[in-house]
């Protein structure tokens, strides 16, 4: 392409400081350096995490930064070293990446990296280096990914090539949230065939472990969400029961262990907040029960009674839904172009980058369950 090795500036939502709305600006990103692709952003959706940075951890070193996530382009050159990918290919940039040599890429138990922002920075979920400047300073890579551009820089191992016959504005979705709850589900619980399930939260990722239950052949799927609204969005994607804690003056865990004969086989919590993290472990059955905590936060401890464990529940976490993400990713893509994962039914509205604070504005509000922003024409 002519802009190859070039600077190229463009459009993006720079988040100047915590706690207030992004701002367009045109920014200067850089050419790939060595193993580098960038790439156009065609679109992209708002995830919770990106109003967790914004509003919540709101961490002094995270700013100025380019936020975004879940993402979708195509590759508008790459840097030197770089064979696996060329200009032109639809990918979806991975926060999580798979350098395929390190301790934890080479071992099946875990999709986790030694490489990548999240070595040594997790807290402020942005690497130190970035390729973007705009009026003159630096602004840092959100997650090693930063979709809310419509140009980014992002290392090969963090990149996922996919099937070009994807559509953007839906595959994007994979970047994210859809991939978490599905895998949290299916590789982190490893939900069996004919089992009773909770899932504690019906945002993207909540209904997204829903999907995953019953692709794994959960025989029961009970929904909690505090928002009623959210009982016939549960149902599409395979929950059997809906129940809103508020409607309920006993412990939810206590409602659940009357409904399940003691508790439900599996449990995950997709809100990212410790008080229904232990619901979610409380409201499994003693003897076998498996929680999974899915939802991201890193704000407070999170607690229970011993006894929950002793009586031999397991309480785990959930990575990116445990997927290894450059092998992962492209199958799922896979499995929605075959008709097996749903994705269209996640997004309730379609933005463009411009509008991204209202975007932000309905999630934090919890009016929408995905909003995908439409960033560069393809």
């Amino acid at each position: 392409m002519a802009t190859a090795g070039k600077v190229i500036k463009c459009k993006a939502a720079v988040a100047w400081e915590p706690n207030k709305p992004l701002v367009i600006e045109e920014i200067e990103v850089a050419p790939p350096q060595a193993n580098e692709v960038r790439i156009k952003i065609v679109a992209t959706a708002v995830c919770h995490t990106d109003l967790y940075h914004l509003f919540e951890s709101m961490h002094k070193d995270g700013f100025p930064t380019v936020l975004g996530h879940e993402g979708a382009g195509i590759v508008e050159s790459v840097g030197p070293g770089v064979t696996e990918f060329q200009p032109g290919d639809k990918v979806i940039p991975l926060f999580i990446s798979q350098c395929r040599e390190c301790r934890f890429c080479k071992s099946p138990k875990t999709n986790q990296c030694e490489k990548g922002w999240a070595a040594d920075r997790y807290d402020v979920m942005s690497a130190a280096d970035s390729r973007f400047t705009c009026k003159g300073k630096k602004v840092l890579q959100f997650m090693g990914t930063s979709t809310f551009s419509e140009y980014t820089v992002i290392n090969q191992m963090a990149v996922a090539k996919i099937d070009p016959a994807a559509p953007l504005d839906k595959v994007c979705l994979l970047g994210c949230g859809i991939c978490t709850g599905y895998g949290a589900a299916v590789n982190t619980a490893k939900v069996e065939p004919g089992s009773t399930c909770a899932v504690f939260g019906l945002g993207a990722v909540g209904l997204a472990a829903v999907m995953g239950c019953k692709a794994a052949g959960a025989k029961r799927i009970i929904a909690v969400d505090i928002n009623p609204e959210k009982s016939e969005k549960a149902k599409v994607f395979g929950a059997t029961d809906f129940v809103n804690p508020k409607d309920h003056s006993k412990p939810i865990s206590q409602v659940l262990s009357a409904m399940t004969d003691g508790g439900v086989d599996f449990s995950l919590e997709c809100v990212g907040n410790v008080g229904v993290m232990r619901s979610a472990l409380e409201s499994c059955v003693k003897g076998w029960g498996v929680s999974v905590l899915v939802g991201w936060t890193d704000l407070s401890d999170v607690a229970t009674r011993p006894i929950q464990l002793i009586a031999g529940r397991t309480w785990k976490g959930s990575l990116f839904g445990g997927f290894k993400s450059k092998d992962g990713v492209p199958q799922m893509v896979k499995a929605y172009l075959d008709k097996k994962v749903k994705l269209d039914e996640f997004i309730t509205h379609n933005m463009t980058l411009a509008q991204v604070n209202d975007a932000i504005e309905l999630m934090k509000h919890g009016k929408c369950i995905r909003t995908v922003l439409s960033v560069s024409p393809q």
